[in-house]
């Protein structure tokens, strides 16, 4: 299980005093950044003809006048196509908002509320997962029938205060995806983005998405999120099959995704 590596991550970083680092740097939540360059043709247009004297004042009208209207054609259609081109990078890159105004619910994803006053953390599961114990784990559901696909919360004792003490988001991703390829197990593994948030009381919480090929059920995609609490670590883990004849649908992802965002402190009471 992906859990079992965050732990001795940390650890082993922290008992080697590798835990202090510059400030942590913008990350893809809190910068911006240019999405793509398109720069428009300039229209141009030349006359090489020839033309007797007496004709010349009447035919460089007529050639001005073409040329003016043939090159404020050829620029609209240049700038119509070249927005064209813009617009579909965006649908491509998935980069538009949603039209719609109305909002998604938790109930429309189907997903429920679930608290751990005990450890102090809270996040939206998938109604229909099925709560299992598992050793090692605070808190695991699975999908029915489908056990590969599952969210898991390990809590643990840390000496940070903070993970920025630990080091910044893109350091603990590189660290992350090192020690899944050194599992056995694992073909490949590639980070497909890393982010930051605040969570409950300003803390940070740093999140991951990264797929896996792997001998123990081929293509799988993770989610992660991590955050310090009360010289706590909170990991959130979820896996999910996401083969080549079976990818991940867009329901399940947005579904999963609302998950991962959902995962913080629980609000003291």
């Amino acid at each position: 299980m992906a859990l079992q590596i965050w732990f001795p991550l940390f650890n082993h970083y922290h008992n080697h005093n590798l835990c202090k680092h510059d400030r942590y740097g913008p990350t893809l939540m809190s910068s911006p950044r240019t999405l793509f360059s398109v720069t428009l043709p300039k229209a141009s247009l030349s006359s090489t003809q020839q033309h007797s004297p007496d004709n010349t004042h009447y035919l460089n009208l007529n050639i001005n006048n073409n040329n003016t209207h043939k090159a404020t054609q050829l620029g609209f259609l240049s700038k119509r196509r070249n927005l064209n081109l813009v617009i579909l990078a965006l649908f491509s890159n998935g980069f538009l908002p949603n039209m719609t105004t109305k909002p998604i619910l938790a109930e429309e994803l189907q997903l429920q509320r679930y608290i751990d006053p005990k450890e102090g953390f809270t996040l939206l599961r998938p109604s229909s997962w099925i709560k299992v114990d598992k050793a090692g784990a605070t808190v695991l559901f699975e999908e029915a029938n489908k056990g590969s696909n599952n969210v898991g919360v390990v809590v643990d004792p840390v000496r940070l205060k903070s993970l920025g003490e630990f080091g910044t988001p893109q350091f603990v991703a590189e660290k992350l995806i090192q020690a899944e390829r050194r599992k056995e197990s694992t073909n490949d593994a590639e980070v497909i983005s890393v982010a930051e948030r605040s969570g409950q009381g300003g803390s940070q919480v740093y999140e991951f998405e990264y797929k896996v090929d792997s001998t123990r059920g081929g293509m799988k995609r993770i989610f992660s999120a991590v955050f310090v609490a009360s010289k706590k670590l909170y990991l959130l883990n979820i896996t999910h099959s996401d083969k080549p004849d079976s990818p991940l649908d867009v329901h399940t992802r947005m579904m999963l995704e609302q998950v991962l965002h959902s995962f913080d402190a629980a609000p003291q009471t």
